[in-house]
């Protein structure tokens, strides 16, 4: 079984980050944003696990459990938030978000 070259593991993880701060950057839609944290944090779970595996260390595949138990915590709050957003406004556009300062 041929292993997966460290530098093409990076690549990847690289290009699904740059995904995520570009859909972070273009969409206004509270779910897409989220959904673009979320690629982000497995961009960066991916290049621990590329980097653990290159060196053989089990040090990758603990710092990606810790970022999986990060981004369920980003979901629930983000989930409640959009549920707010969307009770108090009947929309999911971040531009409206500014009406609910207190």
């Amino acid at each position: 079984m041929a292993a997966i070259p460290l530098e093409h593991g990076l690549l990847l993880a690289g290009i699904l980050f740059s995904l995520g701060v570009i859909g972070l950057l273009v969409r206004r839609n509270v779910i897409f944003i989220l959904m673009s944290l979320e690629i982000m944090l497995n961009a960066a779970g991916l290049a621990f696990v590329a980097a653990g595996a290159r060196w053989g260390q089990a040090d990758g595949q603990v710092m990606f459990v810790f970022i999986l138990a990060m981004a369920a915590a980003e979901v629930a709050i983000g989930l409640a938030l959009v549920l707010q957003i969307y009770k108090r406004l009947q929309t999911l556009d971040i531009d409206l978000a500014s009406l609910l300062k207190g």
